[in-house]
């Protein structure tokens, strides 16, 4: 049972609510007349079906406002706020029959006007339902999330869909002279003015707090907007700097559209530059991204185009360098800055050394690649590079897989040297004809006193060196470890040359000699002249002898201690050849008493006139291929046993194949198997046939001398050799050895360079200075 006290507090309360109701007026009075306002602010407030015209009533504002200002003193408007907001929820399927019903059409026909139409319907039932402004802003806003939460909650996701491709058809709208049909509310006055297309639905979706609700599916839109059309207009286009025109774009076409979603509310163009702020610079940094990525993905293509993609470069230029953020204010103001500046606020260092690696390894470093493009593809990213990053570091990141792999090759450093003797046969130089000859540059201790010093970049390895070599050749000499290897290298396609020349004339090699000294130093080309020297006293020596007895050989007598090692045969040529170099060698050993010459019969050329019956053959032959004929002129049938027993020291494929010379020309016939025969009357050619040419000159392979790999590889067999048999061995005992091999010259210290190479390799390991095979 209640006490007596709260038998007094409750009647306390009742009375405290009745003269709040009441008022001051006699009896029941007040009471009756709150009622009468709380039912007139009721119906005023009850939301109505604006489809039903009935359901329209006529009010008097005057009593209405009379009644929200009593119940208003009552401090009854939160009580007939919550009443209302339940009536509202009672009616939703109203909003929800029609957002079900345009959502439906949207979906059958894919027409954003219906997404259109569907957002002015919704307005209009909010402004239907929506609260006198006499009420305060806080029955309004409680009313406006109410309403918003409810929409928002019966939104399916093809709603999303559609929006979104409203919001990409705003853009059209911007410089349109009149907006299309479906982007005006069919109730709207024909008469009435907006002041930009566009303007009537951006008004429409801030009243349905769709801007804020939808914020990052609006910018979502214009980022594919901008994505779009820098893959448009900048895919494939190098030969001008695309930036300017990316900015003049956005500045017309994404500027004005931005002002509706981000800066409505201002009054001025300066109010609107403030707002545009961050989101501008968002923009305008995804812009700057996008054409950075397609530049990236464009990258190896890019580098073959140099130097006509130059423009396509400097559109990465900075790309890697740490963002700074760029004034909005600049595209706004249409105000174009250095080219540079695009890339500068976007950080994709990382990125561009991915994507080009990647290219590198699917597309060049692979064996159907000739090592003479893999060289001219890495000297295009070595500019290409120091035009987008100077200091380096790309470079070094994504030139390291190269120089491995060009390592590997065996046929790298002969490029590189016949680049650097202008081989015309090779291609085009990998030195450019406009950068300056200087001397091989070497990597130098940092120097912390100049005054010019300056740290590494931060994303620098801990192998990277800012002073590295930067001219196009040192970067390719320090593929390897040293330059004697280029030098080597460099003597015997010298020596290829200079045994090439048949005029005389060896200016172009003296030239070449000359550009080289700059590069390896004077010292190092001091074989090289020996060797040039060898061929101008080569034809004094021939000169005197010829001038003391005349003679049809014109051997070319050069150092053997001088000149790398040539291929050695035990060959001898027969018959009046044999002769003939026996006299020249005896001519010669009187004009140099302490020299005698030792002939390398399986080179050279001969050139012949074959006399036989009815015709004479010219043609200019191996020393082989003469040998063979000369043969013939003893007895006229050999068989290739016979030929083989004859020549002693020729393989049996090689008679073969001279054989077949002869029998193309005419000269010789095969009777049988294995057995030919000189062909003194030549024989009627069959039908159809040509006849055979009278003067064939046969070029001579050029490959008197063995290649540095060659060499390195007889070394190193011959290393293994001595490790296996003698086990552990010091550099110096190593280098005691070598110096019994044939063709070795090396210091100890080149050679400690080789082992090292060696080692890396995995074919030798080190300890405690002792050298041993890997097992």
């Amino acid at each position: 049972m209640a006490t007596d006290a709260l038998r007094l507090h409750t009647a306390a309360k009742w009375q405290r609510a009745f003269e709040r109701l009441n008022g001051t007026q006699p009896g029941i009075q007040g009471l009756l007349s709150f009622s009468e306002a709380w039912k007139v602010a009721s119906e005023f407030l009850h939301p109505r079906d604006i489809n039903d015209p009935g359901s329209v009533k006529t009010h008097d504002m005057q009593q209405v406002r009379a009644a929200f200002d009593l119940v208003g003193k009552a401090k009854m408007l939160s009580m007939l706020l919550e009443n209302f907001l339940d009536d509202m929820r009672k009616q939703q399927h109203l909003i929800e029959r029609e957002v079900r019903q345009y959502l439906d059409e949207y979906e059958t026909t894919s027409q954003v006007d219906s997404i259109m139409q569907l957002i002015f319907r919704l307005v209009a039932w909010y402004n239907a339902w929506k609260p006198i402004a006499e009420l305060g802003p806080t029955i309004l806003s409680a009313y406006t999330l109410a309403f918003q939460t409810h929409i928002f909650s019966i939104f399916p996701p093809s709603f999303s869909r559609g929006f979104k491709e409203l919001i990409a058809s705003t853009f059209d709208l911007v410089n349109a002279s009149c907006p299309p049909p479906w982007a005006i509310p069919r109730d709207l006055p024909p008469t009435e003015q907006q002041p930009r297309p566009d303007y009537m639905l951006w008004t429409a979706c801030e009243t349905l707090g769709l801007l804020d609700r939808y914020e990052s599916l609006i910018s979502s839109v214009c980022y594919e907007h901008i994505e779009a059309h820098v893959y448009e207009t900048c895919a494939k286009k190098w030969d001008e700097p695309m930036l300017p025109k990316l900015r003049e774009w956005m500045t017309e076409k994404i500027v004005p559209w931005m002002i509706m979603p981000y800066a409505r509310g201002a009054r001025n163009a300066e109010e609107a530059r403030t707002m545009l702020q961050g989101v501008g610079s968002r923009f305008d940094y995804h812009a700057c991204k996008t054409l950075c990525d397609l530049r990236i993905q464009e990258i190896f293509d890019i580098i073959i185009d140099h130097p006509d993609s130059q423009s396509a470069l400097q559109d990465l230029k900075v790309a890697s360098s740490r963002p700074g953020l760029e004034d909005f204010d600049m595209m706004v103001n249409r105000v174009r800055g250095r080219l540079q500046e695009c890339l500068q606020r976007v950080d994709q260092r990382s990125q561009l050394v991915i994507t080009l690696r990647k290219a590198n390894k699917k597309r060049l470093l692979h064996p159907g690649a000739d090592t003479k493009d893999i060289l001219t593809q890495y000297v295009s990213i070595i500019r290409c590079l120091r035009i987008i990053d100077p200091p380096g570091v790309l470079l070094y990141k994504v030139a390291d897989p190269i120089r491995k792999y060009l390592r590997e090759r065996p046929d790298t450093i002969r490029c590189i040297v016949a680049s650097l003797v202008g081989d015309g046969e090779s291609g085009e130089s990998l030195v450019d004809e406009n950068e300056p000859i200087q001397p091989l540059q070497q990597m130098q201790a940092d120097d912390y006193n100049d005054p010019n010093w300056e740290p590494e970049p931060i994303d620098a390895g801990p192998d990277f060196r800012t002073n590295k070599p930067s001219d196009v050749i040192s970067t390719l000499v320090s593929i390897y470890n040293s330059k004697d290897l280029f030098v080597k290298e460099l003597q015997v396609l010298l020596t290829q040359r200079l045994l090439a020349v048949k005029d005389g004339n060896y200016e172009r090699e003296r030239r070449n000699i000359e550009i080289l000294k700059i590069r390896f130093g004077e010292a190092a080309l001091q074989v090289c002249e020996v060797m040039l020297r060898d061929m101008t006293d080569s034809r004094r020596i021939d000169q005197h002898v010829q001038a003391q007895k005349s003679m049809p050989l014109h051997p070319t007598i050069i150092s053997r201690h001088f000149w790398p090692p040539l291929q050695t045969s035990s060959f001898t040529m027969p018959g009046q050849f044999r002769e003939i170099q026996e006299s020249y060698a005896k001519e010669f050993h009187l004009f140099k008493p302490d020299k005698r010459l030792h002939w390398l019969s399986h080179l050279g050329t001969i050139k012949l006139d074959i006399e036989l019956q009815d015709r004479t053959i010219t043609a200019e032959v191996p020393p082989l291929e003469a040998s063979i004929v000369e043969l013939f002129s003893q007895k006229d049938t050999w068989t290739v046993d016979e030929l083989v027993a004859e020549l002693q020291s020729v393989e049996k494929a090689a008679i073969l194949k001279s054989l077949t010379t002869w029998i193309d020309l005419g000269v010789l016939k095969e009777e049988a198997e294995s057995r030919y025969k000189l062909l003194e009357i030549a024989e009627a050619a069959p039908s159809g046939s040509k006849a055979p040419a009278r003067s064939v000159p046969v070029v001579e392979e050029p490959t008197p001398a063995l290649t540095i790999q060659q060499q390195q590889a007889e070394q190193m067999k011959f290393i293994e050799g001595m490790l296996t048999n003698l086990g552990s061995l010091p550099l110096a005992r190593i280098q005691t050895m070598l110096k019994f091999a044939p063709g070795y010259d090396r210091t100890i210290e080149q050679l400690a360079e080789f082992m090292e190479a060696a080692r890396r390799e995995g074919l030798v390991m080190v300890k405690d200075g002792m050298w041993k095979l890997c097992r």
